[in-house]
């Protein structure tokens, strides 16, 4: 059991080591000289834990953000109850920001849900809520 959440976390760090590689527009030839120079192996593979970790702090160094949350979800959520109730309609229906964002789409004719109005979010929570009702699920 303890091997298998170190293959896991093995795995994280690897691919996350590949996300700031493509985030950061590295080519092979400098992505494989960054490994050389702060991990001491020619491939991110052959990193041990430490190794993997100085990598990724290397990476944050030169302009790696990694993204938190939930992808999709409006970076106004704080200060906008509407967006607040359509994230909680989402979560009740275990549906990513994707959803919302069709919804939108469909209904307005719109990209993304933040470039709607505040009336728009209202006719996407109203879709939202006739959805929950259908198949029984809380809206409130």
């Amino acid at each position: 059991m303890a091997s298998n959440k170190r293959s896991d976390k093995r795995a994280r760090e690897l691919a996350k080591i590949h996300i700031a590689k493509k985030a950061l527009c590295m080519d092979d030839e400098a992505y494989r000289a960054l490994i050389a120079r702060v991990g001491g192996k020619y491939s991110s593979a052959d990193l041990s834990a430490l190794g993997r970790a100085k990598v990724l702090e290397e990476m944050k160094r030169l302009g790696f953000e990694q993204r938190k949350g939930h992808p999709g979800r409006p970076h106004n959520i704080d200060s906008n109850p509407q967006l607040q109730k359509i994230e909680a309609l989402l979560a009740e229906a275990k549906r990513p920001w994707k959803y919302a964002d069709a919804i939108a789409r469909r209904m307005f004719e719109k990209d993304r849900l933040a470039f709607c109005s505040a009336h728009e979010l209202g006719a996407v929570i109203g879709a939202l809520v006739k959805d929950a009702e259908r198949h029984g699920r809380r809206t409130g």
